[in-house]
């Protein structure tokens, strides 16, 4: 088995990073989202011994941008959201930019939904707007939110948003298509939840197989929950701490505690990798309930992870939070992305086959 490798991305963002996210058919391919107001376009070639992530194109937009999503056909196709509030849709190949619809305040999240043709966008300004691209001439469906979004995450038939005051809100796609093709009212959420964490919600992010959701707090915890809304399956649900180092002595002892910036589930094995703001990663098996491992420690604190369709990747998007203290930060040189290639088994899990 070869060992893993670890490597950084050529000419990397100037500024934060806000999401990366690799394609959902073309493992190779990595967008990353920037407070430096582009959209980056990654390719890893991983054909010589030493595998390398090269600058395919990069697309500016007027302000920050603070989420990417990619959409299709075949990878040639993202959506984007960010502070000039517009949802825009980019052709990768030309470099054309089209605005779907705009909010009345910044654009936190984009989701695309491959199996409804579906592009959801989360904003400040309190609403969804689900975006029927099988009618592309049709005006958005706007759902109104009871608080603002933090963490919108998407499986085969779910959307899940987790807002402020611990509000999640999942969303039942096929009843979002079916509105969006009508005129009729927005729908209700299919369930409402108050979120397993105390703190504020940081990160969401889907099982692959469509039975649930972890997400995480500024308060280094995350939480592990099912969709299935039975007695024995809210049971399982569970909660743990991570992302906490130990304070000196003189400091009277204790924890020192970060965010949980980014989750992100492999796959094929189901298990999960957090990023938090004391710059590590760590992978953990969600059924065994046991971190399987964690990686040595990053010039900055994890603020977003991606892992390449295929699993053979996982991409980490590494930049000062402001758990940094840092108020006066540019990020200049500052930011970096760097992709691992997982051994065979690496984020394997006790119970995966």
């Amino acid at each position: 088995m070869a060992p893993a490798t670890q490597f950084e991305v050529s000419q990397p963002p100037t500024d934060a990073i806000s999401a990366l996210v690799f394609s959902p058919d073309a493992p190779n391919r990595l967008l990353v989202s920037s407070w430096d107001k582009h959209v980056y376009l990654y390719e890893v070639v991983d054909g010589s011994e030493q595998p390398q992530a090269q600058l395919v194109n990069k697309y500016e937009h007027r302000a920050p941008v603070l989420d990417v999503c990619f959409g299709a056909p075949s990878s040639n196709e993202a959506f984007s959201g960010g502070l000039d509030r517009q949802v825009k849709r980019i052709d990768l190949s030309t470099g054309d930019q089209t605005v779907l619809s705009k909010h009345s305040d910044a654009v936190r999240c984009v989701v695309y939904s491959p199996e409804h043709s579906l592009l959801i966008s989360a904003s400040w300004d309190s609403t969804l707007h689900v975006h029927n691209l099988s009618s592309p001439q049709s005006s958005p469906l706007v759902i109104p939110l009871p608080g603002k979004p933090h963490a919108v995450s998407i499986s085969p038939s779910k959307l899940v948003v987790a807002m402020t005051a611990r509000l999640v809100h999942i969303y039942d796609l096929p009843a979002l298509l079916a509105s969006s093709s009508s005129s009729s009212s927005p729908p209700q959420p299919w369930q409402t939840r108050e979120s397993s964490l105390k703190f504020l919600t940081r990160a969401v992010a889907c099982m692959p197989n469509d039975a649930g959701y972890a997400t995480s707090s500024i308060e280094g915890r995350v939480a592990v929950e099912w969709f299935e809304d039975t007695p024995e399956s809210q049971a399982r649900k569970y909660a743990f701490k991570c992302h906490r180092q130990p304070a000196p002595e003189e400091e009277g002892g204790g924890d020192i505690v970060y965010p949980v910036n980014a989750l992100a589930f492999h796959p094929v094995y189901g298990t999960f990798a957090s990023g938090g703001g004391d710059a590590t990663v760590a992978l953990w098996d969600a059924e065994a309930k046991r971190r399987m491992r964690q990686y040595q420690k990053f010039p900055e604190g994890v603020a977003a992870l991606s892992f390449s369709a295929d699993g053979k990747y996982l991409a980490i998007g590494v930049c000062p939070g402001f758990e940094t203290g840092m108020e006066d930060y540019n990020g200049q040189g500052r930011a970096h992305v760097l992709i691992r290639e997982l051994g065979e088994t690496e984020a394997k899990g006790k119970g995966s086959k």
